[in-house]
């Protein structure tokens, strides 16, 4: 069931990272692999910032959400180099 909530998570917070950098959706796999990826990024940023928000789904969400937008910063900045 965490491989199943994971997945979702990402999913959602890859959505959610397209629409708030006006970039769109990116499929269904897109989204998962960006948000999934975002997870990751986000958890280090966190950790390294000193922030625990804590478990449970809004918290792990907000962090994916967070670490994808900075992901899709990051990949627009280096497409425009």
């Amino acid at each position: 069931m965490h491989l199943l909530a994971f997945l979702i998570i990402g999913a959602v917070a890859g959505w959610l990272a397209g629409l708030i950098t006006k970039g769109g959706g990116f499929g269904l796999l897109g989204d998962i692999v960006v948000g999934v990826v975002g997870a990751f990024l986000g958890g280090f940023l966190f950790r390294m910032l000193g922030l625990f928000p804590g478990g449970g789904l809004i918290p792990s969400l907000i962090v994916a959400t967070i670490g994808a937008i900075v992901l899709l910063f990051l990949i627009r900045l280096i497409k425009r180099a």
